[in-house]
């Protein structure tokens, strides 16, 4: 039996007769009397008994409408299930990302996510770029968001943002009363220093390569976040990036933008051998946006 032919015999079923299950179904009556009629020839036993307009299900019929209900059930769970996946319904989403990028702008994808997909699962943790290829060559997890380039096969990768630099201050200093302050300012203060292998110590390192005094900088860090607090403590100026500074302001802590600062760029990474759900695109989608809206200014 096809489906076709399971909706008309259930249907008749459930109504008694042909021309209420013609009506239920919305076709015409001579249709479905010809239907049960080649059912019967089909499976060559007799579903009903004929007379006064009434169909009597015989044996035959209960036998296979008991069955005929556990597919029609699970019809049922396809069509809700097909239908819920507008909502994310069986969905979910892991994502990975780099620390600074988990400051503000995915956390503001991921929240939006949540109300347009209800019913779906989100996960997210904080990566290392090593560890981020690493799971998503392995498949355990769906996108990774990073703020430094990733070139390791298969993994693909395509720009989703960008991101620059901001010296983080105590409240009070001096700085304050600028609306960017330049690296020749920055290196006269004590500061508090990021490793030369990191975006902030390169920039700093190739800009005054002989200029630095190790005097000024007692302090060595590899986060934003913990350089964010130390600023905030008074413990001297830093340059972190532009996301974190924006994140960590606060009542103890600003930040200025830096003068003539590189840009660099924000990329969404996934492994191509596992193709994008429509949640992982509509997550993107917002994320490209939040960092729209978060688009350093040269100055």
């Amino acid at each position: 039996m096809n489906l076709r032919q399971i909706e008309v015999f259930r249907a008749t079923m459930l109504t008694g007769s042909t021309a209420d299950a013609a009506r239920l179904l919305h076709v015409s009556q001579p249709g479905i009397s010809r239907m049960i009629g080649h059912i019967e020839l089909q499976l060559g036993v007799s579903l009903f008994e004929r007379g006064k307009g009434r169909l009597k299900p015989t044996p035959e019929a209960h036998a296979l409408y008991a069955e005929v209900e556990q597919v029609y059930r699970g019809v049922q769970r396809i069509d809700a299930r097909a239908h819920a996946l507008k909502s994310g319904g069986g969905l979910e989403l892991r994502v990975l990302a780099t620390p600074s990028t988990l400051q503000e702008a995915v956390p503001a994808a991921l929240a939006s996510l949540s109300v347009d997909y209800p019913d779906s699962r989100l996960y997210v943790e904080t990566q290392l770029v090593r560890e981020m290829v690493r799971l998503l060559s392995i498949g355990e997890a769906d996108v990774g968001i990073s703020s430094l380039p990733i070139d390791h096969a298969p993994l693909v990768t395509d720009v989703v943002g960008a991101w620059s630099l901001s010296c983080v201050f105590q409240r009070g200093h001096r700085f304050e009363r600028e609306s960017a302050v330049s690296l020749s300012e920055i290196v006269k203060e004590r500061r508090i220093a990021f490793s030369p292998d990191t975006p902030q110590g390169r920039l700093v390192a190739q800009a005054y390569p002989d200029g630095i005094d190790p005097a000024r900088q007692r302090i060595e860090v590899r986060s934003g976040q913990i350089a964010c607090a130390l600023a905030a403590a008074g413990a001297g100026v830093a340059v972190v990036d532009n996301l974190t500074a924006r994140a960590w302001q606060n009542d103890r802590l600003s930040f200025r933008p830096i003068r003539k600062a590189p840009t660099y760029k924000v990329f969404r990474v996934r492994n191509p051998n596992s193709p994008s759900s429509g949640l992982e695109n509509a997550f993107v989608q917002r994320v490209r946006q939040g960092f729209r809206a978060l688009a350093p200014k040269r100055v």
